[in-house]
């Protein structure tokens, strides 16, 4: 495996599960304006699609 590709494995969901942390305490605050809205969905959305695509690597492997 190449090492840039080992490290966006592990950097790509640190952040986006940090993002989606910090949306959700913003949003306990005040109101996400429509801009941070559509990133917090989009985050929710993209950890669910990596979290179901290692599975299936993951389930491919076995």
């Amino acid at each position: 495996m190449n090492t840039n590709t080992a490290i966006n494995r592990l950097v790509l969901p640190v952040c986006a599960i940090y993002y989606y942390f910090h949306f959700k305490k913003i949003k306990r605050e005040r109101e996400l304006t429509s801009v941070e809205i559509t990133v917090y969905i989009i985050t929710q959305i993209a950890v669910f699609l990596w979290a179901a695509s290692s599975a299936l690597l993951f389930l491919d492997r076995m």
